[in-house]
């Protein structure tokens, strides 16, 4: 395992086409596009890295996957009824079809079913104790109490709020949103703005491997039935409208951020953290996308087979 990762670091260090950083949040704008990591945790705890794998970055996106799962375990089911399990094929700040689909968003992975579950999970308290009680979840499943929010990141988001705004707002006058719109944004950029390194993203990802159990610190995070669907989220809308693509080229449950990291899951096998800052068109890291899919050449690990 430790030369398959150091192959793909090598072979990304050779990459002259790097995608672009997302410049639309300045902070994440000034991060160098010449860096790469990549960490593989198996099942056991044994963590497998390469390149800048212990450099944090903000991790955007992926956190959706754990506010979802949140979700779930304070609201059970009752999260469909806010946010539906479609993959959305449109923009991940798209607004068109929220008009369509009556305000609820297509699914918890894209920007407006973000809001709409941390709306969820907010349950009438102020965002100060939601995000304490987000970042202590993410601490616990990573078993890693140095996970910390980016401040500069999430002032950069709140800054440049006008498209979240404007979703959050339109989901309201709908009646979907219950909290003001000021503390469920709030409360969503800080979330986005979670710093981690490859290694500990990757071990945050435990518990999808095992059938919900994080088996290295031996904790059911939750049951597999729930990690089953959950995973099957990150398979079908993890990657915004390039989701296909991405289960075409690598074939395992991922879930990606403008950020440039990607968090994998090859269920029974590993939970895989890649990062690179530099996006493709979509807003995927490009070099990470491209790393994922050499990682499952080299190990056959796509759910689909060899």
């Amino acid at each position: 395992m430790q030369k398959i990762l150091n192959d793909i670091a090598a072979a990304m260090a050779q990459e002259t086409e790097r995608g672009k950083v997302a410049d639309y949040i300045p902070q994440l704008a000034h991060v160098d596009p010449n860096q790469f990591g990549i960490s593989v945790v198996l099942p056991d705890g044994q963590v497998f890295s390469a390149g800048d794998a212990k450099t944090a970055f903000s991790i955007q996106s992926i956190s959706k996957v754990f506010t979802l799962t949140m979700a779930l375990g304070k609201l059970g089911d009752a999260v469909w009824n806010k946010v539906g399990r479609e993959p959305s094929g449109d923009p991940f700040n798209s607004i068109v079809q929220l008009e369509h689909e009556m305000g609820k968003p297509r699914n918890p992975f894209i920007n407006a079913g973000a809001i709409a579950i941390v709306d969820a999970i907010m349950m009438g308290h102020q965002p100060k104790e939601t995000l304490a009680e987000i970042l202590q979840f993410v601490r616990f499943i990573a078993d890693d109490n140095s996970i910390i929010f980016d401040h500069k990141v999430a002032e950069s988001e709140m800054e440049h709020k006008d498209r979240n705004a404007s979703l959050a707002h339109f989901m309201k006058s709908f009646g979907r949103i219950k909290h003001p719109v000021d503390n469920v944004l709030g409360t969503y950029f800080h979330q986005c703005s979670i710093a981690m390194n490859c290694e500990q993203l990757a071990r945050a990802g435990q518990f999808l491997v095992s059938d919900g159990v994080n088996a290295s610190t031996n904790t059911r995070v939750v049951s597999p039935q729930r990690a089953r669907r959950i995973n099957s989220l990150m398979m079908m809308c993890g990657h915004y409208d390039g989701s296909g693509e991405f289960a075409f080229r690598v074939g395992l449950p991922g879930k990606s951020g403008v950020g440039g990291g990607i968090l994998v899951i090859a269920p029974g096998k590993a939970s895989i953290a890649v990062w690179s800052p530099g996006l493709d068109t979509i807003g995927n890291s490009q070099l990470g996308t491209q790393a994922l899919e050499m990682l499952v050449h080299k190990t056959g690990w796509s759910i689909f087979g060899k």
